[in-house]
C-alpha cells in the first residue's frame, strides 16, 4: 500500500505538471531536451560521489528501494511484534536464561524466531534484540544499565539513518543551482546564435529554460519528497525498536510477560496502537511459547527447577 501511495505521488506530481503544461497548448516535444537533462542529472550524481562516502550512497540505494518496497507497518506489524515479545519473555521466565541462549546464537533455527520470517530479513532489528536478550543471558548488567545500552544502540541506529536522508537533502538543495547552470550555459549558446533567424533563438532560449524548469522539478516534485518519505520511514523504525526495548526493560525491572507488553503497547504511536484485549485475544490464539526444555550441559537439578518454573 506504501509503495503505491509513493509512486501515485509522483505520477500524480508529473501528471499535474505536464498535464497543465499540454492543456495550455505547451509542445512537450520542446521539453525533451537530453543536454539538459544531462547537465542536471550528471551534476547531481557528482555531487553525490563528492560529499558522500561509498557506505552513504549504499545507505541511499537501499533507502530508494525501502521507499519502493517499505516493510511492514502499522496494527498488525506491532501485533506480531508483541506476540513474538510475549513468546520470549513467557519462555525467558520458564525455561530460564541458559535456555534462551540457544534461540538467540541461531535465531533461524529457533522455534520462536523462525515463526518471525520478516524479522529475520530484518538484520538490524534482529542484531537489536538479540544483542539486549543475550544481555540477560550473560546476568552482568542491571536493568538501567540495559536501558541505556538499547537507548545508544536506537540512537546510532537513527543517526545511521539520517545519512541518506541528509544526502537526498543536499541533492535537492543542489538542483535548482544546477537547473540554474544549465539555463546559463544555454543562455551562452544562445547568444553565439544571435544574428541567426528568430525562430532559431527561441528554440534555444526555450530549450536553456528548459534546464531551470527540470532542476525545480525534481528538487521539490521528486527527490525532496523522497527524502521526507525517507525520513518517516527511519523515525518508524526507530518507534518499532523502541517498543522492544520498553518490553525488555520492563521485564528486566519484575514485571510479568503481559505486563511487560502492556508497557510496550502504550509506547506505540496512538494511530497504530491496538487495543488492549485486541492484544490479549491475538496472544490467547496466535502466541506459541516453546516447552520449558533444559539446555544442553543443563544439571538434571536445574531440569527440574526449569520444568516446574
Amino acid at each position: 500500500m506504501n509503495c503505491m501511495l509513493t509512486i501515485l505521488g509522483i505520477a500524480l506530481v508529473l501528471a499535474a505538471v505536464f498535464g497543465g503544461y499540454i492543456a495550455e497548448k505547451g509542445n512537450p516535444y520542446v521539453l525533451l531536451q537530453p543536454a539538459e537533462l544531462w547537465i542536471v542529472g550528471g551534476a547531481a550524481a557528482g555531487i553525490v560521489l563528492i560529499a558522500n562516502p561509498p557506505a552513504t550512497i549504499a545507505k541511499m540505494l537501499r533507502g530508494v528501494r525501502i521507499i519502493l518496497f517499505p516493510r511492514e507497518a502499522g496494527r498488525v506489524a506491532y501485533l506480531r511484534a508483541l506476540r513474538m515479545l510475549y513468546e520470549i519473555l513467557s519462555y525467558l521466565q520458564r525455561a530460564g536464561q541458559l535456555a534462551l541462549e540457544r534461540h538467540i546464537e541461531d535465531p533461524a533455527s529457533s522455534s520462536i524466531f523462525s515463526q518471525y520470517p520478516e524479522l529475520l530479513r530484518d538484520n538490524s532489528t534482529m542484531n537489536f534484540l538479540c544483542d539486549s536478550l543475550r544481555l540477560l543471558v550473560i546476568g552482568a548488567t542491571t536493568a538501567g544499565e540495559i536501558d541505556r545500552l538499547m537507548e545508544t544502540d536506537i540512537e546510532v541506529q537513527r543517526r545511521g539513518h539520517h545519512q541518506p536522508v541528509s544526502a537526498l537533502n543536499a541533492i535537492a538543495d543542489a538542483l535548482p543551482g544546477l537547473g540554474i547552470v544549465a539555463a546559463v550555459l544555454g543562455v551562452v549558446i544562445t547568444m553565439q546564435s544571435i544574428g541567426a533567424a528568430p525562430q532559431t533563438v527561441g528554440e534555444k532560449v526555450a530549450a536553456a529554460l528548459v534546464g531551470t524548469f527540470l532542476g525545480i522539478l525534481l528538487c521539490y516534485g521528486v527527490v525532496g519528497p523522497l527524502a521526507a518519505r525517507l525520513e518517516s520511514l527511519a523515525e518508524a523504525h526507530a518507534q518499532y525498536l523502541q517498543v522492544l526495548r520498553t518490553a525488555i526493560v520492563a521485564f528486566v525491572r519484575g514485571a510479568s510477560p503481559l505486563m511487560s507488553l502492556e508497557f510496550a503497547r502504550r509506547s506505540i504511536p496512538p494511530e497504530s496502537r491496538p487495543g488492549f484485549e485486541e492484544m490479549e485475544i491475538v496472544i490467547r490464539r496466535e502466541a506459541r511459547v516453546p516447552p520449558a526444555t533444559p539446555p544442553p550441559g543443563a544439571t538434571e537439578e536445574n531440569a527440574k527447577a526449569a520444568a516446574s518454573a
